[in-house]
């Protein structure tokens, strides 16, 4: 699921709302294929020996062993990248004639200290058979339906911080020490909030523009213009999986002050934390809602401070009937009509941890994710957790509302 956020208000000129978004990190099926032309099966054998090579190179740093494969500019780009597995397995190999042909290949690689499985990417070779009867990769690229990697907008920069690795590209060492600076702050405040059980370790990718956070995301910029960061990952899936990797925004984000850049790191640092938690039964107002409630848990500000769009509307006499749907989280255009959704998720988030309780309110996140599907999952975890219904639910959150914003 996609949401986006940012917004006009408080803190120097902005205020922050941020949806994850969550991708689903999949491999690609299928055996290598053949076009059926006499040696194509043997081609593939070659081509898959190439890409072993390769991946080799890659792994033990070995600059002319890599120059040997093929085009050398990806190596350099990418041997910061702290690696722990790298390698490549031919899906397809599709001969074009005079010695040349394309590769679909997947690529899986796993970053050392963070990645838990590896991450898995399509991408798309360029192939040339040499005279001596070795392939040479003349080019590497993503797959169509993938996006791109960071190193295929430049050479990669990484800083380690205590909780986390921040990895950029057109970004100084200097700034990027900013970003570790903010991140590992961010582990231990999500940790306080919703406990021990999750990596604590985040990374984060900073591309020099939009346009490259667009581009990591394999969507059009404009799908993110004012979004300051994104956080890519399996929902529901296993502690297993790979690590979600957190994408900023560099243009949205340069343009907050050092408060509201932490609400967003914290904020999306939340998203990781509950991801295994996090499934197709988690409604947007609670997954945002708590996600904001961590970042502005220990900030002391006040209701009216983060909620100011639903306090303009509350303040001329109106209250929400009901807490917002999925579709009010969409990025439509309607800044105010999307801060008040946040708004809303996070004072009912608010309210749980007031009226039940801060570690009520982690159970009754963790009850909804569990039930699997959305139908029955929130009525479910209020009458079990909470032992309320969703009719005095949302009675009592329109008086809290009132009562905070009033």
């Amino acid at each position: 699921m996609a949401g986006r956020g940012r917004m006009r208000g408080a803190w120097g000129g902005w205020r922050v709302r941020v949806v994850a978004l969550w991708l689903l990190v999949g491999s690609l099926g299928g055996l290598v294929a053949c076009d059926g032309r006499p040696g194509t099966d043997t081609a593939s054998a070659d081509v898959q020996q190439l890409l072993d090579q390769r991946a080799a190179a890659v792994l033990a740093g070995d600059a002319p062993a890599y120059a040997r494969t093929g085009e050398p500019a990806e190596f350099t780009r990418l041997r910061a990248l702290p690696l722990a597995a790298w390698s490549y397995r031919l899906t397809a190999l599709h001969p074009t004639g005079d010695g040349e042909a394309t590769a679909d290949v997947e690529l899986s690689y796993r970053v050392e200290g963070i990645d838990k499985a590896p991450l898995n990417t399509g991408r798309t070779l360029s192939l040339t058979e040499r005279a001596d009867g070795h392939w040479y990769v003349d080019a590497d690229r993503p797959a169509r339906e993938a996006g791109q990697q960071l190193w295929d907008q430049g050479t990669v920069t990484a800083v380690r911080g205590t909780h986390s690795l921040v990895l950029g590209v057109g970004q100084s060492a200097r700034t990027l020490s900013r970003y570790a600076g903010l991140a590992d702050r961010a582990v231990p405040l999500v940790t306080q909030a919703w406990g021990g059980a999750w990596t604590k370790r985040i990374v984060v990718l900073v591309p020099k523009s939009l346009d490259g956070m667009a581009a990591l995301l394999g969507s059009p910029a404009s799908s993110y213009r004012g979004i300051a960061a994104v956080t890519t990952g399996e929902t529901g899936g296993s502690v297993r999986a790979p690590a979600d990797r957190i994408i900023v925004n560099p243009d949205a984000y340069s343009v907050l002050g050092d408060f509201g850049k932490q609400v967003v790191l914290t904020h999306e640092t939340t998203h990781v934390a509950t991801r295994t938690a996090t499934s197709a039964a988690t409604p947007l107002w609670l997954s945002e809602g708590y996600a904001d409630w961590v970042g502005y848990r220990s900030t002391g500000r006040t209701a009216v401070q983060v909620a100011p769009e639903l306090a303009r509307v509350v303040d001329s006499g109106e209250v929400p009937d009901a807490l917002p749907v999925d579709a009010d989280f969409g990025f439509d255009g309607d800044g105010a009509k999307l801060a008040r959704a946040y708004e809303s998720g996070w004072l009912a988030c608010r309210m749980i941890a007031d009226r039940w309780g801060e570690t009520r309110l982690g159970e009754f996140y963790r009850a909804v994710g569990a039930h699997g599907t959305r139908a029955g999952a929130v009525e479910g975890a209020l009458a079990d957790v909470l032992g309320t219904t969703p009719k005095e639910f949302t009675a009592l959150w329109r008086d809290y509302v009132r009562a905070q914003l009033g």
